[in-house]
């Protein structure tokens, strides 16, 4: 059997230097010169991010959570799934546990891991979890100081068509209607835990 090494070594770049060149809050990017395997050298700049997670809330009437919010580097509001960031150190799970309480007031007692995504693979590292969440019970908002947003309910065949229509072109909500398309359809089974 070929070692998957062996087999894309014609395609592996190697790290020659690497520079940080900006340290924010949550973002760091780097400027590296990277040797190609035909033995020349070119320079790479990406962005190190912490990783996310997103989640797929269905209620007991088949509906499922979504979030309007604005979003500054486009200028406009978009229709999003519930999603945040890892804190250091955070397993995705209990990230996913807090942000869909943080942002939507819910809590779930069955989860059910998808699996995971990377957004933009050509400049960052950042890797999304995708987790389903299901017999969910309301509460309250725990929003951040600096986070406002709209909490609501649609359809699955909403989301579709949303999706289809280009209402909705926030990468990870697509990737997660993709994924809740073939789960209602029993194309892609899920393991689901409870909590």
């Amino acid at each position: 059997m070929t070692n998957p090494q062996d087999r894309d070594k014609h395609l592996i770049e190697t790290t020659v230097s690497s520079e940080l060149v900006y340290q924010g809050d949550f973002l760091h990017v780097k400027h590296d010169v990277v040797q190609l395997p035909n033995g020349k050298t070119a320079m790479r700049e990406h962005i190190i991010h912490p990783g996310a997670v997103v989640i797929i809330p269905i209620l007991d009437n088949g509906e499922v959570l979504l979030e309007r919010q604005y979003r500054y580097p486009l200028s406009q509001v978009f229709i999003e799934f519930p999603a945040g960031k890892l804190d250091a150190g955070e397993a995705p799970l209990a990230c996913g546990k807090r942000e869909l309480l943080e942002e939507t007031g819910y809590t779930a007692s069955e989860w059910a891991y998808a699996g995971k995504m990377h957004i933009a693979i050509a400049y960052t590292n950042e890797v999304i979890h995708i987790y389903f969440a299901k017999n969910l019970t309301a509460g309250k908002q725990k929003l951040d100081s600096e986070e406002f947003l709209d909490v609501f309910s649609a359809k699955p065949e909403q989301v579709l068509a949303w999706s289809r229509d280009g209402a909705i072109t926030d990468s990870k909500t697509l990737t997660c209607a993709l994924w809740l398309q073939n789960y209602l359809s029993g194309q892609w089974p899920l393991e689901w835990v409870k909590d």
